[in-house]
């Protein structure tokens, strides 16, 4: 994985946080940098801090299936793309209130961080030039999931859920290809 594969994926992962930051956007009447910076800061901090906890635990174990690890992070990022697919062509009508508390933000956090989770999982599996960049990594999926869920509470403002479904097909259609090329990095296909 390189810089640019990384924030593919940041991007892709981002796609369900910035969905529901759309239906945020559309529930608040008042948009403030405040409430946008808030939303942001909820998904990017789970969508940064998920992929590291996969990542500890898929090393647990990457040496003992060593041999098949180009295809198991083929399968977990295909199974979360296929998943966000799927969800795209769902209805729209799960919106979300416009509380930004606690109660209300924590649940959307985790929920849409868990592909992060399994994402991590498949770090375990990927080679990396530097140890460090895998950090560097959970970093920019951070960064990156808050500045988009930021933006994603300010269109949902303007424009409303319009965009919803196409960022959540894009971003699962962005892991499938990711998958696909760490699985034939891995079989040697290309470098």
């Amino acid at each position: 994985m390189n810089v640019f594969d990384v924030i593919l994926l940041a991007v892709s992962l981002s796609m369900d946080a910035f969905a529901v930051a759309l239906c945020k956007g559309l529930a608040l009447k008042k948009i403030t940098f405040k409430n946008c910076l808030t939303v942001g800061a909820w998904f990017g901090i789970f969508q940064g801090v998920m992929p590291l906890l996969g990542y500890l635990l898929g090393s647990a174990f990457a040496d003992k299936i060593q041999a098949i690890d180009h295809w198991v992070a083929f399968i977990l990022l295909a199974i979360i793309g296929g998943n966000m697919i799927k969800e795209s062509f769902g209805k729209d009508d799960e919106c979300v209130d416009c509380s930004l508390g606690v109660k209300a933000m924590l649940p959307m956090a985790i929920a849409t961080s868990i592909d992060a989770l399994a994402a991590g999982v498949s770090f375990a599996f990927t080679e990396f030039t530097r140890d460090w960049f895998v950090y560097l990594a959970f970093i920019l999926i951070a960064v990156i999931t808050c500045a988009l869920s930021a933006l994603g509470v300010k269109i949902g403002n303007i424009f409303g859920t319009k965009y919803k479904n196409k960022a959540e097909f894009a971003g699962g259609a962005i892991l499938i290809i990711l998958g696909l090329k760490i699985l034939l990095e891995g079989l040697g296909v290309i470098k």
